[in-house]
């Protein structure tokens, strides 16, 4: 379990490496470099546009990848997966800017960050599944949790190179050419990643299954459509509320309140420390207690701290700024820990990989591809304190409460004590 909990988790991380690689770039230079004939505040929502189609195109791949995970096997959809966005996100790296190719520029970001999508999409439930379905049913969440530090370790990576680049070259040779060495890094990580992948077996829940599904989402639209819908609504929330921390935040403390790059990704990458570090504990709890109450206290959480998070931001702050965030991602992390766990038990094993991930990726489409564009929108007809954006998040929250209060609980029953026999 453990040399296949830390495979999952470092194919995960370098998935998601490349994902927010792109988000922050987004918030801190796409905008002039492929929209500059845009106002500032137009050039971040079109960076932002291009960063939401990313999010859009996940539902997409988690049916294209679902559908081969059903039929073929988890581990097939590993590797295919990982192959694709380390592939598109490398390209992301190379596109001449629009000063360059003009229009072409914007839409060849466009169509990589499409393809960027359609990758993660696959991958969350192929290498969640595979996990899950190797664990014991009693610690199954702690397990499954492994899976969901890799986003936090990929976060980490991505901002780290960012921060590294940021505070050692100047804004001109950032925006000539700095920003497109994180790009490139995730290729030599997708490298990496295939190579560790290559060892994993299948999934033994999946080779017991007798009767595959012929078309998987078929199945899932037919017969488990609520679900679908229970679950992506449930998990908006979550998505809401780490991209308005990691990606609008970033993009709004440096335009709006004039704080320094690399102050920012210091206070946020400090908080997603903790949130990475407290992900097996939660799942710990879920283990205990179940899914169910993990994921109604951290929608509670997110729905009561949301205020004063944009409040603390608006300071300027670093600690207040900081704990302001990790206020949010600790909400964030005790729903998202059980996850991993929470959605495949929702479903039967012939369909799970693309039940699964289509409700974990339209819960995206909903919290993540809508969440920078609409507060940065927000944030711009307000004043110094983003209140428009804490009642965003705020009714999101509630959404997401009502939606985790219609779903039933998982967790598998303990299994009895064992009497001893009378002697």
């Amino acid at each position: 379990m453990l040399r296949l909990a830390a495979a999952s988790l470092a194919g995960t991380a370098i998935e998601f490496y490349d994902f927010f690689v792109y988000g922050t770039a987004a918030a801190l230079v796409l905008g002039p470099l492929f929209f500059p004939t845009f106002s500032p505040v137009a050039g971040t929502l079109a960076a932002f546009g291009t960063f939401s189609v990313g999010f859009v195109a996940r539902p997409l791949g988690s049916v294209l990848f679902g559908h081969v995970g059903d039929r073929r096997g988890r581990r097939p959809v590993l590797v295919a997966s990982l192959l694709l966005t380390g592939a598109s996100t490398v390209a992301v790296g190379c596109v001449p800017t629009y000063g360059t190719i003009g229009v072409t520029a914007p839409v060849l970001l466009l169509v990589l960050r499409f393809l960027q999508g359609l990758g993660l999409g696959g991958e969350w439930g192929g290498a969640v599944l595979l996990t899950a379905e190797h664990a014991p049913a009693g610690r199954r969440a702690l397990w499954s949790s492994f899976p969901q530090v890799g986003p936090s370790l990929g976060f980490l990576l991505a901002n780290g190179v960012m921060l590294a680049l940021s505070a050692t070259l100047s804004d001109a040779r950032f925006e000539q050419w700095g920003w497109r060495v994180p790009f490139w890094v995730g290729g030599a990580l997708a490298v990496a990643g295939l190579w560790l992948r290559s060892s994993l077996t299948e999934s033994p829940r999946f080779l017991e299954i007798e009767d595959h599904a012929r078309v998987p989402l078929a199945d899932v639209v037919r017969h488990h459509w609520r679900l679908v819908l229970l679950t992506a609504g449930a998990l908006a929330v979550g998505y809401a509320v780490f991209y308005a921390v990691t990606t609008w935040s970033l993009a709004y403390a440096t335009e709006r309140l004039g704080v320094s790059r690399t102050v920012m990704l210091t206070c946020i990458m400090a908080a997603v420390v903790v949130k990475g570090a407290l992900t097996p504990v939660m799942a710990l709890l879920g283990d205990r207690y179940g899914r169910r109450p993990l994921c109604l206290a951290g929608c509670t959480a997110s729905a009561v701290w949301m205020f004063p998070m944009v409040s603390l931001l608006a300071t300027g702050e670093p600690l207040l700024m900081f704990l302001g965030f990790l206020g949010s991602l600790i909400s964030f992390i005790a729903m998202f820990a059980v996850i991993a766990a929470y959605l495949p038990e929702l479903y039967e094993p012939r369909l799970r990989c693309t039940g699964a991930a289509v409700g974990y990726n339209l819960g995206g489409v909903l919290g993540g591809a809508l969440t920078p564009f609409a507060a940065t929108a927000l944030a711009a007809h307000g004043g110094r304190v983003p209140w428009g954006v804490g009642t965003y998040l705020t009714g999101i929250a509630l959404l997401s409460l009502a939606c985790f209060t219609l779903l039933p609980e998982t967790r598998p029953a303990p299994a009895p004590a064992v009497e001893p026999a009378a002697g």
